[in-house]
């Protein structure tokens, strides 16, 4: 008799269960060095507080009923929460404030593709610390938590948020298709981006321009000879760059064609690669209008690291080695 588990769920056996608490154990101990305190909130959340954040996506899946017949839903990440915590617990507290963690969050998937319904996320918020220096503070504890996992061959795209919506408003796309070429760029669907672009009246030279930012990616050399709007990005990336450990900084590729599905990103935006695993293993960025929606406006950056994929791109680099 086969007793089945929803589909994005997986039962962990022993072996691997002893891997992963050794790996997070290693990943506990980064954060804790560099002054972030290990919390946790609850599992449940009321649905009102996701809709305050006005995500884009993920929006929480699984909603049910409290006895008072208010709507709960399984939280699907941890930032929105933090948000909420620091808005209720935290009002009078001085910035910055760091708070690190590692827990379950919840998000739906579709059938057939492969997707995690449950996924254990290991990542840290930085409130009150604005611009340059709290991205370079949350891209450092990132790496060292990947160097403490045992990862090698990672490496860090560093984007802006902001860069390409900018781009499309001021050519004149309309907000529609702004959305739907976005959609296309989250996803990575460079073929889908041209046909959405070639379905608009712009001019050759927008049109060009709209497709080779998102192809731009690179060392620091693509931060030079830029103009308008791709020069201000660039700046903000190299103000960051400065301020990283000269190891971080080996890490980063800047990418111009970085954009988040989350609604409230708003500057600095990053993923983390491995070669060993096809898809990102975690991600980030700045979102430095979130709290103001719960009441305490202050600037802030994270990311949350996806453990699974980090401990199957480390089994992943150790077999390469071996």
């Amino acid at each position: 008799m086969i007793h089945r588990i929803p589909s994005g769920t997986r039962d962990v056996l022993p072996d691997e269960m002893r891997e992963l608490r050794a790996m997070t154990d290693r990943m506990r101990a980064v954060f804790e060095r560099a002054g972030y305190g290990e919390i946790y909130t609850p599992v449940l959340e009321y649905e009102g507080t996701f809709e305050r954040a006005n995500l884009a996506a993920p929006r929480p899946a699984y909603r049910m009923f409290d006895e008072d017949g208010q709507v709960l839903v399984l939280r699907s990440d941890m930032t929105v929460p933090i948000a909420r915590l620091v808005s209720t617990r935290y009002q009078a507290a001085t910035p910055p404030l760091r708070f690190s963690y590692i827990a379950y969050a919840y998000r739906g998937v579709r059938p057939q593709r492969g997707h995690s319904r449950e996924l254990l996320q290991a990542g840290v918020e930085l409130i009150g610390a604005p611009g340059a220096v709290g991205t370079a503070e949350a891209l450092t504890v990132l790496c060292h938590a990947l160097d403490a996992a045992g990862l090698k061959t990672y490496r860090v795209g560093l984007g802006d948020a902001s860069l390409y919506p900018a781009l499309l408003q001021a050519v004149g796309v309309e907000a529609e298709q702004r959305e739907r070429i976005l959609s296309e760029l989250v996803t990575g669907d460079f073929v889908g981006v041209e046909r959405e672009l070639e379905s608009l009246h712009l001019a050759q030279d927008e049109r060009e321009l709209l497709l080779r930012v998102p192809r731009t990616r690179g060392g620091p050399e693509v931060l030079e000879g830029l103009s308008g709007a791709l020069h201000a990005a660039g700046t903000g990336m190299r103000a960051v760059q400065a301020l990283l450990p000269g190891p971080v900084a080996e890490r980063i590729i800047f990418d111009f064609g970085l954009v988040r599905s989350l609604g409230y990103y708003t500057g600095a935006v990053f993923q983390v690669y491995d070669p060993a695993y096809g898809v990102p293993i975690g991600s980030g960025g700045r979102y430095d209008d979130l709290l103001g929606r719960f009441g305490r406006p202050l600037p802030a950056v994270g990311f949350a690291l996806n453990v699974e994929r980090v401990h199957i791109a480390l089994t992943g680099e150790e077999r390469g080695l071996a």
